[in-house]
């Protein structure tokens, strides 16, 4: 949908506008991503978590003024303006943002942040807000992950495009581990990618073996897959801890080792339905605090 396309939705609707209210979730980095030899071949694997942004606007049609709460969420002001524009709409508001997503981590939380924005604004002026609507806008703003759609999904991250709806996975716990900072996203894309051609053609060898484990909801090769895909990203952002998390997750008897590609954070994946999960659970994140000194546990989201 282009925004032309984007337009006509706005077409003959009343001039009106109240508060809308919306929610979009995180992810714990990504199960995969890398980079497929074929144009437009940077592409990203998402792991919904049960983590979430709440976006609230409150329209004021008595003011032209329009601010954001946070005030550093300069991004999410600017696609109100955007959506405003595009419905020929003048009015004045509020947005206010609330997340449980650390930013700058890797877990998708300028995305949740964008994504729960453009859906209160359509809520608070009774506009649809489709995922293909949203792609447009968030492609003039910068990449962003695939939390648009509630599935686990192949996402075109740079072009802001979906690839491919992947389905759900039986719900798994990551322990994971924070080696601190924060990373810029736009930044980190603008890093030029030092794959070989033979790593992109890996890239989609891995493409193809997480669709298939996602359709049988094979959990033991998802977790080999999120593990290449991490050890493949060291040259792109290294993980100190890495080699470490990996020798964690072969201890205790984990699925695989999941990472913010372009985050600081690490995780270890365990399948909630394993007869030992407490056990393991309890252990693993024991560890992960030795070698860390923090440990988050995250649980992630399965969809109908």
């Amino acid at each position: 949908m282009t925004v032309a396309d984007d337009l006509s939705l706005c077409a003959g609707r009343p001039r009106t506008a109240g508060t809308g209210v919306s929610t979009a979730f995180g992810t714990f980095g990504e199960l995969l991503q890398g980079v497929l030899p074929e144009e437009d071949g940077d592409f990203l694997v998402t792991l919904p978590v049960a983590r979430w942004t709440m976006a609230s606007f409150q329209a004021d049609p008595g003011s032209d003024t329009l601010k954001v709460w946070p005030p550093h969420k300069k991004k999410a002001l600017r696609l109100v303006s955007m959506i405003l524009e595009d419905c020929s709409l003048r009015t004045g508001g509020q947005l206010s943002l609330e997340t449980t997503l650390p930013e700058g981590k890797g877990l998708a939380s300028s995305s949740a942040d964008l994504v729960a924005t453009a859906r209160a604004v359509g809520n608070a002026l009774d506009e649809p807000m489709p995922p293909r609507r949203i792609e447009s806008y968030l492609a003039r703003i910068e990449p962003t992950d695939g939390v648009l759609y509630p599935s686990i999904v192949a996402f075109h991250h740079r072009s802001v495009r979906l690839r491919a709806v992947l389905g759900s996975l039986p719900p798994m716990a990551v322990v994971s581990i924070d080696e601190g900072g924060a990373v810029d996203t736009v930044d980190f894309n603008r890093i030029p990618k030092p794959f070989t051609y033979g790593d992109k053609r890996e890239y989609a060898g891995l493409l193809a073996r997480v669709t298939e484990a996602v359709a049988d909801r094979d959990l033991a090769e998802v977790g080999r897959v999120a593990t290449r895909s991490a050890r493949m990203n060291q040259v792109l952002r290294r993980k100190r801890q890495l080699d470490s998390m990996i020798r964690i997750c072969e201890e205790e008897g984990g699925l695989g080792v999941v990472v913010g590609h372009s985050g600081t954070t690490l995780g270890i994946l365990l399948d909630t339905a394993d007869p030992s999960f407490v056990g393991k659970l309890a252990s693993s994140a024991q560890a992960c605090e030795q070698l860390a000194g923090n440990v988050t546990v995250y649980r992630t989201l399965s969809f109908h």
